[in-house]
């Protein structure tokens, strides 16, 4: 059997029963017979050890978010450790830049990994095109023992073989040939360099396994699957092969992931017993599906997180929404943060049926989450800073009074809008342009309401030389209005909204004075006055 890397040594017990290890010294790695496992006494000793292993063949979307968060859940609530490997062997379908985006986004939603990537780590590398020695030793170690052949046939024979099972209505896999040849055989045609691959022998057997989902499961594989190829012609190997050997080798004691390995399972089990190592514990997480039902695709250009954080959605908002629509809390409501979600996460709760995620309801997570920030001081000011880029860049120069662009103005605009915007971007919008532009206005609109429109802009801005609350405000405006002669409050009232914004509608009279603040809302009064 195949050595791992020092700090990837198990031995065997007097029983037979594969245990975990504590590091070896260099002389001793070179130990031929020694393997890595799982096992619950060594997971007890090392600590729970997770991993979220995703495909950089396109950038982090929902779902893949929610299988890092639960694994991040789970290491966190057991003190554990939280491992980022990226699964990068199908060459073919690599997309530059997916990897560090991939980082990126976990760091940004606040789940960053502790091992992985730029983290490093006892175990690495991470990136497992940079590990291909470890897969050839392990193909290598199960071609000795038998568990494994060299398969020679041709792409153009396998495709037949295809095609024939797809014609009479059988689903198509491979016939085990390559199985039966003889040593000699199998030398002569590597000697003669003919390309090969490395299949694995499937057992027709197959033992049931617990999984903290779905319970017992088994899926006798080899009766209905050929054997799997684990190491290509080019060297690298399959994720059959590649994810055993790196959850071995990395120490991984609990792999929480998809529902759509939930098969597979049952030949990475025959791996492990083939290399004579115990396996972790398995959680399949279910579906995160849309709300019809339908499967998420990364089609969906919407679904990646990027989009998200383009359109100015918070992680926390995102966690909370993923959560929500799934199981596995003590709890299911709206507004939950992270060291919440941390508290009342609880695999036991995890159910087989799918997650149904309503993206419709995102802006009101958004909007709960946003106002938290803005009514914490810390989190706010980066709130501030955003929005104070979005009006330069939206309004630049039309904005008349630099006095918009102020830290106070602009967090006195969060404080009165939060709970009414659900991003920070609602705030450059059309309906909001008010509050960064004057206002153009007739005085043949202004008559068309009311001809005492200067008289109210006169006793406005005499009322804002002092301070007030929006209720005392209320108050002092209704006592101007009783003031009139010939205008009503409900007339005075859209005279001074649109004075103060030129629209119809919008928030309260009230609280677009205050939002204002006392020396803009006189200057846009006065500007009436000096028509």
């Amino acid at each position: 059997m195949f050595a791992f890397p020092q700090r990837c040594l198990c031995s065997r017990s007097a029983s037979g029963r594969v245990t975990a290890r504590a590091a070896l010294t260099a002389s001793e790695a070179s130990a031929p017979h020694r393997n890595c496992a799982s096992t619950a006494a060594g997971t007890e000793a090392r600590g729970v050890r997770v991993r979220f292993a995703p495909s950089p063949t396109g950038f982090l979307h929902l779902g893949g978010l929610r299988t890092a968060l639960y694994n991040f859940l789970f290491a966190q609530q057991h003190a554990g450790t939280f491992i980022l490997r990226l699964e990068d062997t199908d060459r073919s379908r690599l997309v530059p830049a997916a990897a560090q985006d991939i980082e990126d986004q976990l760091e940004w939603a606040g789940i960053p990994p502790d091992e992985g990537g730029s983290k490093g780590g006892l175990y690495g590398p991470y990136v497992q095109s940079q590990r291909l020695h470890l897969y050839s030793a392990a193909a290598a170690a199960l071609l000795e023992s038998g568990h494994a052949y060299h398969c020679f046939c041709t792409n153009q024979r396998l495709e037949l073989l295809k095609r024939e099972a797809l014609r009479s209505g059988q689903t198509p896999r491979y016939d085990n040939r390559c199985r039966s040849l003889h040593a000699d055989q199998v030398q002569e045609k590597l000697s003669a360099g003919i390309p090969s691959v490395v299949r694995f022998r499937l057992s027709d057997s197959s033992e049931p396994f617990q999984d903290l989902v779905f319970g017992f499961t088994q899926h006798a594989v080899g009766q209905v699957e050929g054997d799997p190829v684990i190491l290509k012609a080019d060297g690298f190997p399959t994720y059959h092969l590649a994810s055993v050997v790196d959850d071995c080798h990395m120490r991984v004691s609990h792999v929480l992931r998809g529902s759509e390995w939930l098969i597979s399972t049952c030949k990475h089990l025959q791996l492990y017993r083939a290399f004579g190592w115990t396996p972790p514990t398995f959680a399949h997480l279910p579906l995160l599906l849309n709300k019809d039902g339908s499967k998420l695709s990364k089609r969906q250009g919407d679904i990646f997180i990027q989009h998200f954080r383009q359109q100015g959605v918070l992680p926390e908002a995102l966690l909370d929404i993923v959560t929500h629509c799934g199981s596995g809390f003590s709890s299911n409501r709206l507004g939950r943060r992270l060291h919440e979600l941390i508290g009342e996460f609880n695999v036991s709760k995890i159910t087989a049926h799918s997650a149904l995620l309503d993206l419709d309801n995102l802006p009101n997570f958004n909007r709960i989450h946003l106002q938290r920030r803005i009514e914490d001081d810390a989190l706010c000011r980066p709130l501030v800073d955003e929005l104070k880029d979005l009006i330069a860049h939206s309004y630049g120069d039309q904005i008349e009074d630099q006095e918009v662009l102020q830290r106070d103005y602009i967090q006195r605009v969060l404080h009165f809008r939060k709970g009414h915007i659900s991003s920070v971007k609602d705030l450059i919008s059309p309906v909001h342009s008010y509050l960064w532009l004057r206002p153009s206005v007739s005085r043949e609109q202004l008559e068309q309401l009311s001809s005492e429109f200067r008289e109210i802009a006169a006793k406005v801005i005499r009322l804002m030389q002092t301070e007030h609350t929006a209720e005392d405000l209320n108050a002092e405006l209704k006592i101007v209005s009783k003031n009139l002669k010939k205008t009503k409050y409900s007339s005075m009232m859209k005279i001074l909204r649109v004075s103060l914004s030129g629209q119809q509608q919008g928030p309260s009279v009230s609280e677009m004075i205050l939002s204002l603040g006392q020396k803009e809302v006189c200057c846009r009064l006065q500007r009436i006055l000096d028509h």
